[in-house]
């Protein structure tokens, strides 16, 4: 069942209503017709599946059939990542989505070789927001995870302290028990950043400015690379909330 998101303006009572691209996109690249079904989501992240009774060129109109169930985490997971080279943060991004990130926060790192000016930045925030939304249609999220603009080491630091549960997967971090006791603690409700470097790691003035307020943990004794840090450090997290914290957020 392919998944849609609309603004709250767009559900009425018993019907909901798809306008712009996704028109397009459900007539023509889907071709779908009346009567086939489809999840549709709100703003609040509400899920619906949905009956499509009516279709033009400018709207999809959709019967709604049932609500369906949430499918966020009862934890909100923030990603901080090191800018990396090329366009792996595209990647990063899309897996990032399909395990349940809340936000993603690019950062500008010493040790990162990409530098984006503003208008660099503004654009390739524009193009990381779009992978977000299709990463989410395709997870069949309840919402589509933001992407901020990059932002500097300091801000970075600024924005972690305020989360519940601070993690920094460190490569020179050894023994997998610390790691363990950091990830189950972790309650329902709470707020989890995630801090991964970029491809040349954190500069070690970087790490010895945090580690004092924030869970540095090891991912085991090989060297990941930037992509595979987050991904496995998510992984991770989503199995001993998913697990362990029954509850749904919505």
């Amino acid at each position: 069942m392919y998944q849609f998101f609309v603004k709250d303006g767009q559900v009425a009572e018993h019907e909901v209503f798809i306008e712009g691209s996704d028109v397009n996109h459900i007539r023509n690249v889907l071709r779908m017709k009346a009567g086939d079904e489809i999840r549709v989501t709100n703003e609040n992240g509400k899920n619906w599946r949905c009956a499509i009774t009516e279709l033009s060129e400018q709207l999809v109109r959709a019967q709604i059939v049932e609500e369906m169930s949430a499918t966020e985490l009862p934890c909100k997971v923030y990603l901080f990542q090191g800018l990396p080279k090329n366009d792996k943060m595209e990647l990063i991004i899309q897996k990032a989505v399909e395990l349940g990130v809340y936000e993603v926060i690019p950062v500008a790192m010493k040790n990162c070789v990409v530098k984006l000016d503003e208008k660099k930045a503004q654009a390739k925030t524009t193009r990381w927001q779009e992978i977000a939304k299709s990463a989410a249609k395709q997870a069949k999220r309840s919402l589509i995870p933001t992407v901020q603009s990059p932002i500097t080491w300091k801000e970075a630091v600024t924005r972690m302290r305020e989360l519940d549960v601070r993690l920094v997967p460190y490569e020179n971090e050894r023994g997998m028990e610390a790691t363990r006791e950091a990830v189950s603690g972790i309650l329902p409700g709470q707020t989890v950043g995630i801090w991964v470097g970029p491809e040349g790691g954190f500069a070690p003035e970087e790490i010895e400015a945090v580690k004092g307020e924030m869970k540095l943990i090891s991912l085991g004794s090989r060297i990941l690379r930037t992509e595979t840090a987050g991904f496995t450090t998510l992984a991770i997290l989503m199995y001993h909330i998913e697990t362990s914290c029954p509850e749904k957020s919505n």
